[in-house]
């Protein structure tokens, strides 16, 4: 048994948690997709299927959506809401990504819930927030990242701000955060019995992603002229460089005796050298090493600084990182349907996670579902021909 195979038989921290999550795009299914590889029964509350993709032909290209099942209601029908209360009655967690007030218009907000269920715990998970001035406005990872001011730190000396793809908002300030919170709720439900509601917002999240940096600023070891500083792109020794065949090296040696290996490693006499931090002469160290390694490939300089404390490492591209020595061997990503992805992190001793795969025909599970909430086969079958559900 391999060492996947064996994380999805042992037993997992959130083994018995039952977790409603309403669908959406991007944050919320991450957010999902952290407590299903823990062991939660993640169901996901679709719309109907009309005028759009199968659901399992979208399942089999979404990582997000591995270890969950499915069920389409129609929540434009006091039957369909009825399914939704139904499940928050049983249900210990309700996740909805919803702009403020649509959970609400729907009778399916946190004040209904609570009374159907007051151990229920309620993560609402938006970019701007339930309340201020931009809760209802539209937006997306580049405006709550701008507004954090997490945006302004991604760029180099005189270009704009360069959008690190949408990581920071959707899914460590928005996804990974509300998970956490989720988290912490239950361990104080564990004390109190009691649940309650989660305001996870992008714009909280991302904005305390980057407390390290009013740390820096507060005691002068960062200036706002971004692209100047050790960590921004300003130093010669934390930058990326390219290689002789187009790829390119991570360099992040900070610290003197590793910057001695960095030097060492790139053949060049520091006698000849400015000193490390002299930041007036960081412009034309930067232009030393891109040139310097610009004469080997990106492999043979990793020929040269693997085993070393030179902080070098290759910028591996999305199709070589599954195959990549150190990610091989701690099994860093794994396949599931043709797809590679992620495995499952943090790693934990003796209750790891898992990256369930749940067969392609019961992923819609509607049935299932609801037999489990105790509908019968004949209002089932009633709520099919009534189109509440499919």
């Amino acid at each position: 048994m391999n060492q996947n195979q064996a994380r999805e038989t042992a037993h997992r921290p959130l083994d018995g948690i039952r977790v409603v999550e309403m669908a959406g795009l991007a944050p919320s299914p991450y957010c999902g997709m952290i407590l299903a590889d823990f062991g939660a029964d993640v169901v996901v509350v679709d719309r109907p299927a009309e005028g759009r993709p199968e659901i399992p032909n979208l399942m089999e290209k979404n990582p997000f959506y591995r270890g969950k099942r499915f069920i389409r209601v129609n929540l434009k029908s006091p039957e369909g809401v009825g399914i939704v209360k139904k499940m928050m009655e049983r249900y210990d967690v309700l996740i909805e990504p919803y702009r403020p007030g649509v959970m609400e218009s729907l009778s399916l907000g946190p004040g209904e819930a609570l009374k159907i269920n007051p151990s229920l715990i309620y993560a609402r998970l938006t970019g701007w927030g339930q309340e201020g001035p931009y809760a209802s406005m539209a937006g997306h990872d580049i405006n709550y990242i701008g507004v954090s001011g997490a945006l302004s730190l991604f760029r180099r000396k005189g270009e704009r701000p360069l959008p690190p793809c949408n990581l920071l908002g959707d899914f460590a300030g928005g996804g990974m955060l509300c998970a956490m919170g989720i988290l912490l709720a239950l361990i104080e439900r564990n004390r109190s019995g009691k649940g309650q509601v989660i305001d996870a917002a992008m714009v909280d999240g991302s904005a305390n992603l980057t407390t390290f940096f009013f740390g820096l600023r507060g005691h002068g070891l960062m200036t706002l002229d971004i692209g100047t500083n050790v960590l921004d792109s300003g130093a010669p020794y934390y930058q990326t460089y390219e290689t002789a065949d187009g790829k390119f090296i991570a360099v992040g040696a900070i610290e003197a005796r590793f910057y001695e290996k960095l030097i060492e490693g790139l053949g060049l006499d520091p006698s000849a050298l400015p000193d490390q931090n002299d930041m007036k002469r960081w412009p034309e160290m930067i232009d030393l090493f891109a040139r310097t390694f610009k004469t080997k490939t990106r492999d043979e300089w990793m020929e040269i600084f693997e085993g070393t404390d030179a902080c070098v490492a290759p910028i591996l591209e999305l199709n070589e990182v599954a195959s990549h020595p150190h990610n091989r061997h701690r099994g860093v990503f794994l396949e599931r349907e043709g797809i590679v992805q992620p495995a499952p992190a943090p790693r934990l001793s003796r209750t790891p996670g898992a990256a369930g795969s749940i067969p392609e025909k019961e992923r819609l599970d509607t049935h299932q579902v609801l037999h489990e909430l105790g509908y019968t086969e004949k209002t089932i079958d009633l709520l099919l021909r009534q189109s509440i559900i499919e």
